[in-house]
């Protein structure tokens, strides 16, 4: 097993030096189940749930984007990162379940991990947000990367 990459020698936490790392392409995806039920999903209009609030989907797909450039200043000992693209995509499981993936890309020293759990954890906490007033029954579920490339190691996960 190896060491914990943000402990230095004297046990103090610090932020992981790249500098002599080479630029390479990185990706990561995450993924978030949800569970609706049924009663949320019959309101679906177009395969958009529409709210006081808003366009829920739509919304919370601008905030996982949000979420993604924003996670160097949520997670202390992330790097700010210069990113390339960011996707987030909402699909329908079942008639009671949802997945939102998200999907982050760029050109650099460091991965893009925590940029896609952090997109797909923030859209599916708005979707929580936006819905709670109809349900309070819905359970954000899975929460996991799936996919890394570049960097030291690439892989895939179901």
């Amino acid at each position: 097993m190896g060491k914990f990459s943000h402990i230095d020698d004297k046990n103090k936490p610090k932020m992981v030096n790249v500098i002599g790392k080479k630029i390479t392409k990185r990706r990561a995806v995450a993924r978030a189940k949800m569970f609706l039920g049924n009663e949320i999903i019959n309101l679906l209009d177009k395969e958009e749930i529409n709210t006081k609030k808003g366009p829920v989907f739509q919304t919370a797909i601008i905030a996982g984007i949000q979420a993604v450039k924003r996670t160097a200043e949520l997670i202390p000992m992330c790097h700010p990162l210069l990113l390339d693209g960011i996707a987030i995509d909402i699909d329908f499981l079942d008639d009671e379940h949802i997945a939102i993936q998200c999907s982050v890309e760029m050109e650099g020293k460091t991965g893009v991990e925590m940029e896609a759990l952090s997109g797909a954890s923030i859209a599916a906490l708005t979707i929580y947000d936006m819905c709670k007033a109809l349900s309070q029954k819905m359970i954000i579920k899975d929460i996991k990367l799936v996919e890394k490339t570049g960097g030291k190691s690439d892989i895939k996960l179901k």
